[in-house]
């Protein structure tokens, strides 16, 4: 699983390959597994005999539009007709599992760069299987013919839809290499074209988690421990039992759950519980001892992740230090958590939003006694994701609730439930230090970051011989520019709070820490923070790219009106590179008004850009509430944030005018569902600098320190 994330080119070939030449594991039984009145060459295709068009996409829709990029390259290389064209959610099945990861999961901004190729040539192989059956019905060579949306064209101009093809193309051989499209030639990839889960969320035919409803099914809520780590001593459940609607008070590993007829029964239940709970090593935790662990960790040596030159025996005419934090963080999707979950006799069922159905297969098969196989994992769609949904929680309780009520049961977290279930982006603090020569260019960069290990909370990874978690350093490790001597250290600190992926993971918060200190540094040399960073970038053409691409959009170094200033950062993360230019004021109390953000982004070839920009969009806005308001923090073990009036999302009145410009491009296509968002933090607070002097080191903005 290290490679899942990062895999090598040759890893990436190998695994693309099995998925490409349909030789994964239950592909052909799903294909065999076709009606005649179908023509379905591999798991991921059906052609109907009424012209109709289905892709089936073993990913999970979050909103960050899978379920429209991924027939979109299957269409593409099929010619198909996208008005015929609707799409399906794979069961969970290894013909589906991703090709980076090796599961069947959805995340790491993978969807895309991972099925770029299998499905294209999915979609192809299925096109000259069509072309072979219509050049037989014909007695005419295949060369003879052509595909035009959803049908097959001889040059005497007969034509036969794709739906009239659907027995004989049935009898053909699957090719093992069809035959790709040049880029020239597409007509749907990188097309506008309509959102296929729109109709079904507008209409209300799509179904989330929340909406599932079963015969004899009870909704159980969980009383968690108030401090991770804790556990319940005693319960008295008697009151709670007396509420009417309430069934069955169970107590399992992860709380005490009540189970009742409806939710707010349940809740009521709950609510009525008198339990003494055992706070356990974690009783006395408090965020003013999480950041002084982390920052007397950075006073010390670290394992070494990266290594370049020699930065001890670099010196410079200036040197600079700097301490940067970022909190813990809660992912606060719309939909809470949720998972429903039926035991029965010969297995198990579950109905979740979920990123992992794969793992989630896994892991229940051991709860339930079960072989996998007998693990049925229906994915609903997801009311955000953000990670969250990857981790396996809520389908797990839910589970074990339901072996032991002899029912099915639908667990629901509430707000509150959710935001303290202790699964967090990490809290990170890095002290850098960096030294300039005469001429202000930058000969030695030094950071030490110290923080959780999401390797070792994930369950499913473990920290390489080198002790040093790749999510923790990157964004720091991996810094562009042009440094002579440059080193990173990791130094592992376990609080005792359970993290996990957030929304671009480690670049979430390092590459506000390492962009920041850029910034700080071109403001040492007394140089422009685009030129400095330009300068520094000679090796690293796209990263150049996007930097100037955003910068001449946004009309650097033009004036703008009084009180605003600009800001400017650069990232790569998941293969991808955006950079964001901020336009910021400040007002009297020391708040930040965020006017407008332009963003550049080089995400190779495009299959759809209206969403990457609505990604982009849309992680501008993640990112921006978290670098306002954004931080859970621990009092006496417990946490203090638990709803929307705690931990504040941004607001419409908040949010600026934002303009995504995406370069052209003719790399391996890679994700966009977390690469807009690390670049946004380091281009408001340089802006803010720029208005107020002060130098934000540590998030949320915190106005009152920013106070005329």
């Amino acid at each position: 699983m290290r490679t899942a994330f990062k895999p090598s080119r040759r890893n990436f070939l190998k695994t693309s390959g099995l998925v490409i030449g349909f030789a994964l594991p239950g592909a052909q039984r799903l294909a065999e597994a076709a009606t005649p009145a179908e023509f379905k060459p591999n798991a991921y295709l059906r052609v109907g005999a009424d012209d109709r068009v289905t892709v089936v996409v073993g990913l999970s829709e979050m909103g960050q539009g899978v379920h429209t990029a991924i027939p979109q390259l299957v269409a593409e290389e099929l010619d198909a007709d996208w008005t015929r064209v609707r799409v399906e959610q794979a069961p969970v099945d290894e013909a589906y599992k991703n090709p980076i990861f090796g599961i069947q999961a959805t995340g790491g901004s993978t969807s895309v760069n991972g099925n770029w190729g299998p499905m294209r040539k999915a979609g192809a192989a299925a096109r000259e299987m069509l072309v072979a059956a219509a050049a037989q019905t014909w007695k005419v060579d295949a060369s003879e013919c052509r595909t035009e949306k959803g049908a097959v064209v001889h040059k005497s101009g007969k034509k036969l839809s794709y739906g009239k093809l659907v027995a004989a193309a049935s009898k053909q051989p699957v090719p093992k290499e069809p035959k790709l499209k040049d880029a020239s030639e597409f007509k749907i990839i990188g097309q506008n074209l309509r959102r296929l889960d729109t109709p079904q969320k507008v209409n209300g035919s799509g179904k989330y988690g929340l909406d599932v409803r079963l015969p004899g099914m009870l909704t159980a809520v969980l009383a968690q421990p108030p401090v991770p780590g804790g556990k319940a001593v005693s319960v008295d459940d008697s009151k709670a039992k007396q509420v009417k609607g309430v069934r069955q008070v169970i107590q399992i590993p992860q709380g005490v759950a009540v189970l009742a007829d409806g939710y707010w029964q349940a809740k009521k239940g709950r609510d009525a519980l008198q339990i003494q709970w055992d706070k356990g090593a974690n009783a006395g935790l408090s965020s003013e001892g999480v950041t002084k662990m982390l920052t007397e960790a950075t006073q010390q040596e670290g394992k070494v992740a990266r290594n370049e030159g020699s930065v001890g025996s670099a010196s410079g005419a200036k040197t600079l230090e700097a301490v940067y934090e970022a909190p813990y963080l809660a992912h606060a999707c719309m939909e809470p958590m949720n998972a429903t979950a039926w035991v029965k006799k010969d297995g198990i069922e579950i109905w979740a939003g979920t990123q992992s159905q794969g793992p989630n297969q896994g892991i229940l098969s051991h709860v339930g006694s079960v072989d996998p196989k007998q693990v049925k994992v229906n994915t609903m769609l997801l009311g955000g994701g953000f990670g969250r949904r990857f981790a396996p929680d809520f389908t797990i309780a839910a589970t074990v609730l339901s072996k032991m009520a002899g029912k099915p049961v639908k667990l629901v977290y509430s707000r509150e439930d959710d935001m303290r279930a202790y699964f967090y982006r990490p809290a990170s603090v890095t002290r850098f230090a960096a030294g300039l020569d005469e001429s202000g260019k930058p000969v030695s960069f030094t950071a030490r970051v110290a923080s959780p290990s999401i390797m070792e909370a994930s369950g499913f990874m473990k920290l390489p011989p080198d002790g040093v978690d790749s999510f923790a350093v990157e964004g720091v490790k991996d810094v562009p520019y042009d440094i002579p001597n440059l080193r990173v250290e990791y130094s592992r600190q376990e609080p005792g709070v359970q993290v996990w992926f957030w929304r671009s993971v480690g670049h979430s918060q390092n590459i506000f820490f390492s962009e920041s200190f850029i910034d700080e540094l071109a403001n040492a040399a007394g140089k422009d923070p685009f030129e400095f960073r330009r300068s520094l970038l000679g090796k690293q053409p796209r990263y150049k790219g996007v930097l100037e691409l955003a910068a001449e959009r946004a009309g650097w170094g033009k004036p703008l009106p009084q009180g605003v200033h600009r800001g400017i950062a650069v990232a790569q993360s998941f293969g991808s590179y955006v950079a964001e230019v901020a336009e910021v004021s400040v007002d009297k109390d020391g708040r930040p008004k965020v006017h407008r953000v332009v963003a550049a982004v080089d995400c190779g070839e495009v299959v759809n850009p209206e969403i990457v920009k609505r990604q982009c969009e849309s992680a501008i806005v993640f990112g921006l509430t978290a670098a306002l308001y954004g931080r859970i923090t621990f009092k006496d073990g417990q946490v203090e944030q638990g709803n929307f009036d705690t931990y504040p999302m941004l607001r419409m009145s908040e949010m600026p005018k934002v303009e995504v410009y995406i370069v052209k491009s003719k790399e391996h296509a890679t994700g966009m569902g977390e690469p807009g968002l690390p670049a946004l933090a380091p281009a408001v607070t340089a802006a803010i600098y720029k208005a107020t002097g002060k130098r934000i080191r540590k998030l949320p903005i915190n106005p009152e320190a920013l106070k005329a």
